[in-house]
């Protein structure tokens, strides 16, 4: 290898600094220096160079000519390579563990590694001026560099490929040499938030012996940072937070950052029933709040912590949507004004694939807020499990490095090193607009939870952490022995925040009920929470044809300076032929005016999915392409006197993750219909976790509205056991009481109705829609523009179209499969054969339903048809909620896979099951 190989890696600023004040004065600079200059003057007389500064490495790298690098110079470089060594790997070598000695990594930083030997230490070099210091001894550039870099803050940042950004770190990081300096009252601040961390959690351990509460202890420092950094934020210009946590110290943030009562929190340990009769709540530590606070500085803030299940990380994902809301509604294009705190644990991070698809989600126009703090309490052990068995990267931060986030390691136990590198992460995240991690490194007091015995599994760490001071008497030693406080203030400070804590703790016990704090009740004011009963009243979703009119003028013309290729041409003209001539609507023309009609209103749209835009089968067309230059146009952004935003943004090959994106922002948001669609219905079981844990329970554990609509497009036309089904049976299993609508609209009228009706009620639930495929182009589903215009919402259709005297058969179905029977019964030539369907599943219209079964006198065959199998679709729902009649099932028969893969024998599948329906000998 070439000795000079390294200068490749070597600082330019530095080079270009010591060139330009060689070619103003070469007898200024060192006389190696001035040979090398000169030589490489020489060398650079037979190029055509338009940056010589770059090239001075390069040709030291290259020549092969030693002579022209004198023994002295080599020695600079050496140096420049030792400093490249402490930036890249310096902080693999910090004393950031508190309860563990470092893992041995090779090669260290020792002189020798650089070429520099112990004879070099008292040599002044230039290179001194790389990192912003006069020339000195190379004695004094290592302590610097230590300093920097390997003291209790170890920083992460040589990846990152903008030189802008890494210059603006390296001067960050020259600023006190990367070392606290606070004055007398901030250190006190200081100790004041850790006395209330430590001693919070030392009430609860006493006051509620052997309960879980998942302590921070070992972790407090995290509390004056985060005070620290509301602070500094608000200063800066932020008033609004969304935060997100796990398990881990979250009753200690709500306390002692958020300012919730100690009195609830101690109401909810004594496990008291709620103050709602509906409200089924959750965990104390699953909780989250909302509150508004004043900062030392006079400055008013908006505080959000998000509740959250046991899924560790969902969380992530819901906040980033909350905030990308309120930054849209409160500050539009401008992210600066609503920051996302992520807290993680280290196995969490490290571990949960949702991390991935969050951060892939950073600087993606639909989905960006401007860069997260993501804050890791590292307890060194997840469960039992110890951090080696937990991960093969080296860090659980290491995620960071996918979207080249900086990531500072601190020890928990310097507090006055966590709120520095906290300050850090901020001015980071306010100049650059980027992530930034910090990895918290400490430890966990007890096990998972305070009924574990953790020396079950960590025997030899555990006895280390018994020993072990918190960081509160640390910091505590390290004040008292610099003289800013006395011992009469560390005791007037824990007597005063336990006294608090006891008169609280009396005062909730006189208390009968706990009282749930509603999250974020100012988005929410004049919005209701109602049951089934609500849910089934009917809802005026009528809206002028004139309005229909000046959507479809705005959908249905192109741009006419504008170049699109002929598909684009055609379709668009169709839409044109269908409203204006034929008046026959499909379901894509039903779409675009059910949104047109509502941003008329004022409400808000967002919809995103994967590619969403176009629609997975190229019906939606929201987003149209010029054809030279793939210019982007949305065609209903052209729509006069509308109000309200449109936005739809493909997303990144993710369910988990941007559904609970588009749930977060339906949370902040309940005035903007927020879609997501699934490619294929069946896409929706990559985002179960969310769909199970938020989205049909949130409202019962958390008081949390929500009016997020999942397009799950399902139907079977053969194409296989992945492309047929969104999976039905899971979605009418999780429905119980008023917790969302599920849909199978058969029509595009009232489809529309659908959409619309989301918004013009009072309150907010879930809508599951299992959309179609084959029907979006099917001739027989369309409908009137005066269907549009007039009615509301039907839960369900009678069959008009027979004489209700001569039927004998009365068959149920929804979605696709009643086209199947229809057809069939009319090439049968079957008038005692009608077909009822059900468009909304639940809350299941029971009512409606024994009306169109009164009006069948002579019907006595009940018939259930679906083309899912036996064990899948809505049949089990139905026989769970409907049993005035006794059903006959025409179905598949019970299958593990929802289809047949062969087309031929998925047809065949499914001609069986309408001979079922018109032949009762064939059941089953």
């Amino acid at each position: 290898m070439d000795r000079f190989s390294f200068l490749n890696a070597a600082h330019t600023e530095f080079f270009a600094q010591l060139y330009d004040q060689y070619l103003e004065n070469p007898d200024s600079v060192e006389p190696s220096w001035r040979s090398f200059f000169q030589g490489f003057d020489f060398g650079m007389t037979t190029y055509n160079e338009e940056n010589p500064v770059e090239q001075i490495a390069n040709f030291a790298s290259n020549n092969t000519d030693v002579s022209l690098v004198s023994d002295k110079l080599q020695k600079e470089f050496n140096v420049l390579k030792l400093i490249d060594g402490y930036r890249s790997r310096g902080h693999l070598f910090t004393k950031t563990n508190p309860v563990r000695e470092r893992r041995t990594t090779s090669p260290t930083l020792e002189i020798t590694n650089f070429g520099l030997s112990s004879a070099d230490l008292s040599t002044v070099f230039d290179a001194a001026k790389a990192i912003n210091i006069q020339p000195c001894t190379l004695q004094e550039i290592i302590a610097h560099l230590e300093t920097i870099y390997c003291q209790h803050i170890g920083v992460e940042y040589m990846y990152i490929r903008k030189p802008e950004i890494v210059e603006w770190i390296q001067k960050k990081l020259g600023v006190n040499d990367n070392q606290p300096n606070f004055s007398s009252d901030e250190k006190k601040s200081i100790l004041n938030k850790l006395n209330q961390a430590v001693s919070f959690e030392t009430f609860l351990h006493t006051k509620y012996v052997g309960q879980k509460r998942f302590s921070l202890e070992g972790g407090e420092s995290i509390i004056p940072a985060l005070d620290a950094l509301l602070e500094k934020a608000a200063d800066k210009g932020v008033e609004q937070f969304v935060m997100g946590m796990a398990h881990r110290g979250r009753l200690n943030v709500l306390a002692n950052i958020f300012g919730k009562s100690t009195q609830d929190i101690f109401g909810e340990f004594d496990g008291k029933d709620y103050d709602q009769e509906y409200f089924d709540g959750d965990v104390k530590y699953h909780l989250g709040l909302t509150a508004d606070k004043v900062t030392a500085s006079g400055k008013k803030i908006n505080i959000n912590l998000a509740p959250n299940p046991s899924h560790l990380e969902t969380v992530g994902a819901v906040i980033e949507g909350i905030t990308r809301a309120k930054q849209d509604k409160y500050f539009p294009n401008d992210f600066s004004k609503v920051l996302p705190i992520a807290v993680h644990g280290d196995a969490a991070i490290a571990g949960q694939g949702i991390l991935y698809e969050i951060v892939q989600m950073a600087q993606l126009d639909g989905y960006k807020t401007g860069g997260t703090i993501h804050i890791v309490i590292n307890n060194q052990v997840g469960f039992t499990t110890n951090y080696l068995d937990a991960r093969s990267s080296t860090y659980c931060t290491d995620i960071a490095k996918v979207t080249l986030s900086p990531v500072l390691h601190v020890n928990a136990d310097d507090a006055e090193a966590v709120v520095h590198a906290m300050s850090f992460a901020l001015d980071f995240r306010m100049e650059f607009g980027r992530d930034v991690f910090i990895d918290l490194l400490g430890y966990r007091k007890y096990g998972h939870n305070e009924g574990d015995e953790p020396r079950f599994t960590q025997p030899v760490l555990y006895k280390i952490i018994a020993k072990h001071k918190n960081p509160r008497d640390i910091y505590m030693e390290k004040l008292l022995a610099d003289g800013v406080i006395d011992n009469t203030f560390v005791k007037e400070l824990e007597q005063e925040y336990k006294s608090k804590l006891e008169v609280n703790l009396e005062e909730s016990r006189k208390k009968d009920l706990t009282i749930i704090t509603p999250f974020m009740k100012n988005e929410w004011k004049g919005f209701e929470q109602v049951s089934d009963v609500e849910m089934l009243k009917n809802v005026d979703t009528t809206f002028p044809i004139a309005g229909l009119t000046e959507v479809a003028n705005a959908i249905c013309n192109l741009p006419a300076d504008k170049k699109f290729i002929s598909k684009i041409q055609k379709l668009i003209n169709d839409r044109k032929t269908m409203f204006f001539e034929t008046n026959k609507l499909d379901w894509a023309m039903a779409e675009h005016l059910a949104y047109g009609s509502l941003l008329k209103e004022g409400y808000d749209v967002r919809i995103s999915g994967q590619d969403v835009e176009r629609g997975t089968f190229s019906h939606r067309h929201a987003v149209v392409k010029v054809e030279d230059s793939e210019e982007e146009v949305t065609l209903i952004s052209s729509l006069e006197g509308a109000t309200g935003k449109f936005n739809i943004f493909n997303s990144l090959l993710s369910e988990y993750g941007v559904l609970g994106f588009d749930y977060g922002y339906a949370l902040a948001n309940p005035n903007t219909l927020t879609i997501w669609e699934a490619q294929f219905g069946d896409f929706g079981n990559g985002a179960q976790i969310m769909i199970d844990q938020y989205i049909s329970c949130g409202e019962d554990k958390w008081n949390n509205q929500n009016g997020i609509v999942l397009l799950l497009p399902h139907g079977y036309e053969g194409q296989g056991a992945e492309h047929s089904s969104g999976r039905m049976e899971r979605f009418l299993q999780l429905c119980a009481r008023h917790n969302m609508y599920v849909a199978d609209c058969t029509t595009p009228a009232n489809f529309f109705h659908l959409l619309r009706r989301q918004m013009k009620t009072t309150f907010r639930k879930p809508l599951i829609v299992f959309t179609p495929k084959s029907l979006l182009r099917d001739p027989r589903v369309v409908s009137t523009v005066e269907e549009f215009a007039t009615g509301t919402f039907q839960e369900t259709f009678d069959d008009n179209t027979v004489n209700k005297e001569e039927v004998k058969t009365l068959v149920f179905c929804t979605g696709k499969f009643y086209y199947d029977i229809t057809a069939e019964r009319e090439n049968l030539g079957r008038n005692d054969v009608a077909v009822v369907r059900i468009e909304q599943l639940f809350p299941l219209p029971v009512e409606q339903l024994k009306d169109i079964i009164a009006k069948y006198p002579n019907a006595d065959d009940y018939v259930w048809a679906q083309e899912e199998p036996k064990n899948m679709g809505s049949y089990s729902f139905m026989l769970m909620n409907f049993d005035l009649v006794k059903w006959r099932l025409a179905s598949l028969k019970a299958y593990a896979a929802p289809a047949s893969g062969s087309y031929t024998r998925a047809k065949r599948r499914q001609a069986d099951a309408l001979r079922m329906v018109f032949d009762k000998n064939l059941y089953r």
